[in-house]
């Protein structure tokens, strides 16, 4: 455990915790390079070592967006000091974003400014019921400019126009109209449940085609539609051709279960 995360591996899973319940999960420049380190780290692993990464929170908080110590720290920092903050901010945020597996965000008592960054570049997200969220940034008289090119494209402008701007707090359910919660449960114990089942769909997958699938949703963003069917062609012909299609196509055929499941 270092810089406030704790980082375990069982099973094709890591298990990334932020560590910081005394202040909420909420980030500084030690946490942020943990983060950035571990992804990256993470990212090198093959699709049969890494299958899938569950990012949660310790304690009652999933992530309070930015420590108030750190905070207090910033006053005074020059533009250029600031730019270098949040390119490093930005940077943590991309390796999360672009992690090759699927990463589920186990959020309980809520998201604030930075953790709903974190929502936002995960796959999957589920909260327990009562959690609480909210870009509180205006609030403190800035704004969540870095967390912005990767929270827009989930929720769309007309919903960050309105929750940008205000910084009020709102409702899991709320979060999940808009789009950056997929999923709500009761509460914690609900929450450990969803997340196992979650697991095991993603271990029944195939581990390439799981990477496969979510780099072509990043290589199709914004792609005319005549390139995006020429891209869509040439995925599907690639990942059938491959070790883990053609395994999976003969397990189909021959009704047993392809050599990638767990059970």
């Amino acid at each position: 455990m270092t810089g406030g995360l704790r980082v375990t591996r069982e099973s094709g899973v890591a298990h990334v915790t932020l560590t910081r319940p005394e202040v909420r999960n909420a980030f500084n420049a030690e946490l942020i390079e943990a983060l950035r380190k571990t992804f990256e780290e993470l990212a090198a692993l093959p699709a049969d070592e890494l299958r899938l990464v569950i990012l949660a929170g310790e304690g009652s908080f999933f992530c309070a967006g930015a420590d108030v110590d750190w905070m207090r720290a910033a006053i005074g920092l020059s533009f250029e000091e600031n730019e270098r903050d949040a390119a490093a901010m930005r940077s943590m945020f991309a390796g999360i974003d672009e992690c090759p597996a699927p990463v589920v965000a186990r959020v309980q008592g809520g998201a604030l400014g930075g953790g709903m960054g974190l929502c936002a570049v995960s796959d999957i997200v589920v909260a327990t019921d009562g959690a609480t969220f909210g870009f509180t940034e205006t609030k403190l008289g800035i704004l969540p400019a870095v967390i912005s090119t990767f929270v827009t494209p989930k929720i769309g402008e007309t919903h960050a126009r309105a929750l940008f701007l205000s910084g009020e707090r709102f409702s899991t359910q709320h979060a999940r109209f808009i789009g950056i919660v997929h999923e709500i449960v009761e509460d914690e114990p609900a929450l450990d449940s969803r997340i196992s089942a979650v697991t095991h769909e993603f271990l029944a997958a195939g581990p390439t085609a799981v990477r496969a699938a979510k780099k072509l949703i990043r290589e199709l963003r914004g792609l005319p539609a005549t390139e995006a069917a020429t891209v869509s062609v040439a995925r599907i012909a690639a990942q059938r051709t491959s070790a883990e299609g053609q395994e999976g196509l003969a397990a189909f055929t021959e009704q047993r279960s392809p050599s990638w499941r767990p059970d």
